[in-house]
């Protein structure tokens, strides 16, 4: 038999359990709750994201840009075709004075390219083309972090305007000149063995080609503004030569050089400053191939010249007056002129004494008989 005591705690784990279950039943009650919740924030979401999608402005709608895409905003990608640059970088290089505004840049040049195909086939005794690759503006230390190399840098001074230029020989044409120079065969690409500092044959033969290149360089610019440039020290490393400060800009020009089935570039670099003597003169725009004298245009502006009509004064006498009495002339006055009919008349035309003769009569009309013509003095070269 079971006593008391065990009844009531029988009662009360009964009792126990049923206030379990009915929080059990609650707690299923507040899960509804919770589904409740969350698809009020669902719905939010999809609300928020139809509004970003359509755009309640009117805006259009956003999206992400790829890594190209920045690339190009940023100018990373490189320069265009024609070598100019894009996006932030064309906004920070905007400051560069572009080669355009220094036209006879592209005469000089031309000329150089003509003469220096010949002396390099005199040099080589081969068959060799140079051309010009392109013209631009950059900055002096983007250029130097740009060299390829191994390459030999080569400093220059150019004497009569006091500043340096600097002209690049890549590996390619160091190589090749090598080659043709030492005598090698035709149809085979030259040998090149990287990983090695030039030695000092392949650096004398080099700097003989400079000493060439100089020459011709001297001579282009020689009909312009007469300038020597003379060799100053051949570097390996660009740190070495440096002849501006980074920011600085300067005018670069890449040559091609080519011999048959070798060659290689050249680029010939002039920091702004180095040009500044004869900024002047580079600014003419001259017709032609002789600097501007064009024969055809030379005998036309000559022929033309003996028809052209200008005045000539005769003028009788000249007098000194002070301001005070040519104040005050009046009407009907009188000035007495120291000039008789045998007087010497004095021919002008500006201020420019053309003539002198005496003064008569011809008909109705007064006429002047020339007695001396000083404008064979100008005809002659000289002066009056």
């Amino acid at each position: 038999m079971m006593d008391d005591d065990e009844v009531v705690d029988d009662d009360a784990v009964a009792a126990e359990w049923a206030a379990m279950a009915e929080e059990g039943a609650e707690d299923e009650g507040g899960g509804s709750d919770d589904d409740a919740v969350a698809a009020e924030w669902a719905a939010m979401a999809e609300e928020a994201e139809s509004a970003t999608s359509d755009g309640d402005d009117g805006q259009t709608p956003g999206r992400v840009l790829d890594q190209d895409e920045i690339d190009s905003l940023l100018g990373f990608e490189g320069a265009d075709d024609d070598g100019d640059s894009t996006g932030i970088h064309a906004l920070i290089n905007s400051a560069l004075v572009s080669y355009e505004r220094l036209p006879m840049l592209d005469i000089v040049f031309d000329r150089m390219v003509r003469m220096t195909s010949t002396s390099l086939r005199n040099f080589t005794s081969d068959n060799i083309e140079v051309s010009i690759d392109n013209i631009s503006s950059v900055r002096f230390g983007d250029y130097l972090n740009s060299i390829p190399l191994p390459a030999m840098l080569a400093v220059f001074r150019a004497e009569e305007w006091d500043n340096y230029g600097l002209m690049t020989i890549d590996s390619n044409l160091i190589y090749s000149i090598v080659d043709v120079l030492l005598g090698g065969r035709r149809g085979t690409a030259p040998m090149r063995i990287e990983g090695r500092p030039y030695t000092t044959i392949e650096q004398n033969l080099v700097e003989r080609m400079i000493s060439v290149i100089l020459k011709d360089l001297c001579a282009s610019f020689e009909p312009l503004s007469p300038v020597r440039f003379t060799f100053d020290r051949l570097e390996t490393n660009p740190r070495f030569a440096t002849i501006a400060r980074p920011p600085n800009a300067a005018i670069l020009i890449k040559f091609r050089v080519d011999m048959e089935d070798r060659g290689g570039r050249l680029e010939i670099l002039f920091p702004y400053a180095t040009l500044e003597p004869i900024r002047e003169l580079l600014l003419q725009r001259f017709m032609g191939e002789k600097f501007g004298r064009d024969s055809i245009w030379e005998g036309h502006l000559a022929s033309e010249l003996w028809n052209t009509k200008v005045p000539v004064t005769a003028v009788l006498d000249e007098q000194t007056m002070s301001l005070r009495e040519v104040l005050n002339f009046e009407i009907g006055q009188t000035l007495r002129l120291q000039a008789t009919p045998t007087s010497e008349i004095k021919m002008r035309c500006g201020n420019v004494p053309t003539m002198t003769g005496s003064m008569g009569k011809t008909g109705q009309n007064i006429a002047v008989k020339v007695q001396q013509n000083h404008m064979k003095n100008y005809t002659n070269g000289g002066g009056a």
